[in-house]
């Protein structure tokens, strides 16, 4: 029997910190296949991506990593069948939706007895609700899905966020496990027997899942030609003015009650609505039409590999910069490594209102990959050029 659990979550929600720490901490990694299927053109986590098939290289745990591309069913039953491994971790792409990793898996075709274990999604409760709002679609479907909801970055969180965030879980998501301790005080066996002990809700939410996905199916067949129409329009008018203010909130609050005024354009779906219901996501009635984008719909990827070097000031200004969503686009996710031009090497990550500049490790060429929504390529370009 391969158990399966998948560790979904927004973009730089910490999912890969949760997994390393449970490799770490609570699990036997040589029996554990740890799979990254990443959204991007550029995987900084797993290496390159290739075109189709299955990347595999052997981390120093002895956990085999896979980046999964192309066909994400028959990329995991190869993985099944050519490793056996006794549990597989799934990290999904942070832009995806939780309810369709989880329909691959239970769609795999495969010999060999697999369970789907657990549904975790890892949530950063300082943009909980900056997110559901403006990407609820994507966002909130992560929180609906899953069986245990561990929150990230709580240690230094206000009592009134925490709450916020809380409440934006329960809104969507009543029967799930909410971890909010900080990680640090918590060994990974005990988030890791938090997450097993969730078994009878994953099968419930499996079931949802089904039914979701033969409600989709048929809306699709209805309203192809519509929905085809809608989708249009998102990828000129999306975020017009939602993320502009958003970014400006970012800039100077880190996320504190912002974004009251854009409820609805969070979403890119205030077209779609002929009702005027104030909700604080727009995405959670799966049973409307509307609902069934995919992220390559919304979301779009831009990066390069570079030999050129970049000084921490450089870096500094070019993740500051990324806060004007005028120029560059709504950037949700910036991550690379690149050489300092000394010999030592920097890595760095942005999120919106948040950038770290870091020592890394020497790489065998620069790598920049920047996430998000609606990006002025161009204008990217010119910024990280050297």
């Amino acid at each position: 029997m391969t158990k399966i659990d998948i560790f979904s979550g927004f973009l730089g929600a910490g999912k890969t910190t949760l997994i390393k720490k449970l490799l770490k901490e609570a699990l036997d990694a040589s029996k554990v296949v740890l799979i990254e299927n990443e959204f991007g053109e550029i995987g900084i986590d797993g290496g390159f991506l290739k075109e189709a098939g299955v990347e595999i290289k052997e981390m120093n745990s002895g956990c085999i990593c896979c980046s999964l591309v192309g066909d994400f069913g028959s990329s995991l039953k190869e993985v099944i069948e050519t490793y056996h491994p006794e549990r597989i971790l799934i990290e999904p792409s942070g832009v995806g939706k939780l309810s369709d990793v989880m329909k691959a898996v239970q769609n795999v075709d495969t010999d060999a007895e697999v369970e789907l274990n657990s549904a975790v999604v890892v949530v950063d409760a300082n943009k909980c609700k900056m997110y559901a709002k403006n990407f609820g679609e994507f966002f909130l479907n992560q929180i609906e899905h899953a069986g245990t909801i561990i929150l990230s970055r709580t240690a230094d969180i206000s009592e009134s966020k925490l709450n916020t965030a809380l409440e934006i879980i329960r809104e969507h998501n009543d029967k799930a496990t909410v971890i909010t301790t900080p990680w640090d005080a918590l060994d990974g066996k005990k988030i890791l027997e938090t997450i097993e002990n969730a078994k009878d809700l994953e099968a419930e939410l499996m079931a949802e899942v089904a039914k979701l996905h033969d409600e989709h199916e048929h809306h699709h067949h209805h309203h192809d030609h519509d929905h085809d129409g809608h989708e249009h329009h998102h990828d000129h008018d999306e975020h017009e003015h939602c993320h502009h203010d958003e970014h400006e909130h970012h800039h100077h609050e880190h996320d504190h009650d912002e974004h009251e005024h854009c409820h609805h354009d969070h979403n890119d779906h205030e077209h779609h609505h002929d009702h005027g219901e104030e909700c604080t996501c727009g995405c959670h009635d799966h049973d409307h039409e509307h609902h069934h984008h995919h992220a390559d719909d919304i979301f779009a990827s831009w990066g390069f590999e570079t030999p050129a070097a970049y000084t921490k000031a450089d870096l500094e200004h070019i993740l500051e910069e990324l806060e004007d969503e005028k120029k560059y686009g709504s950037i949700l996710r910036a991550k690379g490594m690149v050489p300092a031009g000394d010999g030592t090497w920097l890595n760095f990550d942005y999120v919106p209102g948040e950038s770290n500049v870091r020592a890394g490790a020497a790489e065998v060429t620069g790598k920049i990959c920047v996430i998000g929504a609606r990006l002025n390529e161009d204008n990217l370009k010119t910024l990280f050029s050297k």
